[in-house]
């Protein structure tokens, strides 16, 4: 049968300061022979949105809607960071944020490719937890922008998925927490 190696780390996002895709690779180390099983995929990719330039300069946009991706992508983010500039002080420490959805498109169910799979637990009024983390915050703020801050909770939001632009819809705020507590298919994280 095929061998394959370990996945690589994931690159970092394919382009500055606007969503795009971050790649990881794993490398045939026997070819199959005499019929035996195929190599499975080599390459997967998943969403990105990066906060800083390659040269370490804030990209200085606020981006509107919500863009969200799923909360496996913050240890990733967490390794990457532990090496870079962002403050370690308590006031940058992050948030939560519950939303209650309301709309969302049909691309989200449709979605199988294997880092974008989280999309299918997506589902109308099933309330959400999103955290927001220092790379995804304002350096002025401290807020992630999307959150709904100044939103009472009849103000209809707007998010989207990282990774697949058609999938996006809409949410309320339910209520702002210091930890999120929802279980981990309905956890997700502002990128």
């Amino acid at each position: 049968p095929c061998v394959v190696g370990e996945w690589s780390h994931w690159s970092g996002c394919a382009e500055q300061c606007q969503p795009n895709l971050r790649i990881r690779r794993r490398y045939v180390q026997q070819e199959p022979k005499n019929g035996g099983e195929p190599c499975p995929a080599l390459e997967e990719k998943a969403g990105c949105l990066e906060y800083l330039t390659y040269q370490g300069e804030d990209c200085g946009h606020e981006h509107v809607p919500a863009f969200i991706t799923t909360s496996e992508y913050g240890k990733e983010r967490k390794r990457r960071a532990a090496s870079s500039l962002w403050p370690s002080d308590k006031e940058a420490a992050g948030y939560c944020v519950e939303f209650k959805t309301e709309s969302l498109s049909h691309h989200c169910a449709l979605e199988n490719r294997p880092y974008a799979r989280w999309m299918q637990y997506l589902r109308e009024g099933h309330t959400v937890c999103v955290a927001c983390q220092p790379p995804a915050m304002n350096t002025d703020t401290h807020r992630c922008s999307g959150d709904g801050h100044n939103a009472d909770g009849d103000k209809i939001l707007h998010w989207e998925a990282v990774g697949n632009p058609q999938c996006q819809g809409t949410w309320k705020k339910i209520q702002q927490l210091e930890h999120c507590s929802c279980p981990l298919v309905h956890s997700f994280i502002f990128t």
